[in-house]
């Protein structure tokens, strides 16, 4: 995951109420509009802007943004592409914007489709790239929580060199440490003035004497690190947590990305889980199921002994209380379901073979609806 956080995108604050997102979207798509602006970057810039404004100027995808990141859309496909650029600005919802109004300052004489910021992007403090992982935990694990170790290999700050990809720091003598080169056209509008990414520093606005044999000029170098993840009880696959700061290192002297832990939880073959609910099977004999008794029941931690009634059919359901899976972080709790399955024999030995045939002389009906209905029907 490579984006850029949204808010810095627009270039404002996070608790930007919608008037400013508003207006920063404005500005920023009249500055990197293509058909107004020529440099090369402008199309990509414009379509990063827009999809910021997609996110943040809708409530519920901004709140679930601001608690996942960019991770929320890429596993749901909500964000992953708003659409190309149709040359005009009536489909993002901004008719009253007129072109005219842009062009106005040009018949005067000069007019800056480069923007206003002395910082290029190259020399800007970015924030490092964000990781997914994928963790597995065992069906336990997920109901109860626990503490895991992860092991990641990703770009962090170069040791040698401070991050800066250099010894014997100077200012770049073709942009004058600007980190971009100005350049103007005539026609006959007007003076254009437009702004390029220097390509002696790449937009950093400094040189080095010498290049950083460590990372090779980046300022970054690939490195294995271990996190120690804390699992909360509960959890389900595909679910997420964050962890701040801890994926790659930023540039430029900005902050690190974040980690996306997400959970694939292994099926269990007792217990079987709906949302927070846990089914298990019981299985007695024709006997226990038609004088009842009592049977200890082994949970997930603990054991319990289980009253079963005489009587008892198949499929039966009892249902233990807060037994089941913890919600995430609430002290709420799931409940257990115990479906009571009654096993008939397949070999009999010679003495049950005669009790069986025994009881099969008495009267085993009872007045139950179904077999008073069964009997009606075929009295007919």
């Amino acid at each position: 995951m490579t984006k850029r956080d949204y808010y810095e995108v627009l270039g404002v604050s996070k608790t930007a109420d919608d008037k400013e997102i508003k207006s920063a979207f404005r500005r920023l798509a009249k500055q990197y509009h293509p058909d107004l602006n020529k440099d090369p970057d402008a199309p990509e810039k414009f379509k990063e802007v827009q999809e910021a404004y997609e996110v943040l100027s809708d409530p519920n995808k901004r709140k679930t943004y601001d608690q996942y990141g960019h991770a929320a859309f890429d596993q749901n496909g909500n964000a992953q592409g708003f659409g190309g650029f149709n040359g005009g600005f009536s489909s993002f919802g901004f008719d009253d914007i007129d072109l005219s109004d842009i062009l106005s300052g040009v018949f005067g004489g000069g007019f800056n489709f480069g923007g206003s910021s002395s910082k290029s992007k190259g020399n800007r403090a970015q924030k490092g790239n964000d990781v997914l992982y994928e963790m597995k935990l065992s069906f336990l694990e997920a109901v109860y929580g626990c503490t895991k170790d992860l092991t990641l290999d990703v770009y962090e700050t170069c040791n040698k060199c401070d991050g800066k990809g250099g010894h014997g720091e100077k200012t770049c003598p073709k942009c004058h440490g600007s980190g971009t080169v100005t350049e103007e056209s005539r026609t006959m509008f007007g003076s254009f003035v437009s702004k390029a990414t220097c390509t002696q520093c790449g937009g950093k606005g400094k040189t080095y004497n010498e290049i950083c044999s460590e990372c090779r000029g980046s300022g970054r170098v690939k490195k294995r690190k271990t996190i120690s993840v804390t699992v909360p009880a509960g959890v389900a696959t595909g679910q997420q947590i964050r962890i701040k700061e801890k994926g790659e290192a930023g540039i430029n002297g900005g902050p690190n990305g974040d980690v996306y832990v997400e959970f694939k939880v292994e099926e269990h073959q007792i217990f079987k889980r709906d949302g927070n609910d846990i089914y298990m099977e019981l299985p007695i004999n024709i006997v226990e199921a038609t004088l009842g008794c009592k049977k200890e029941v082994p949970l997930m931690k603990e054991s319990i002994i289980l009253n079963i009634p005489e009587g008892t059919q198949n499929l039966d359901k009892h249902r233990i209380k807060g037994k089941g899976v913890p919600f995430v972080n609430s002290s709420r709790v799931g409940d257990l379901y115990i479906i009571i399955k009654v096993v008939i024999p397949t070999k009999l030995d010679k003495k049950q073979r005669e009790l069986f045939n025994e009881l099969s002389k008495t009267n085993l009906d009872d007045n139950s609806d179904f077999i008073n209905k069964f009997k009606k029907f075929f009295r007919r």
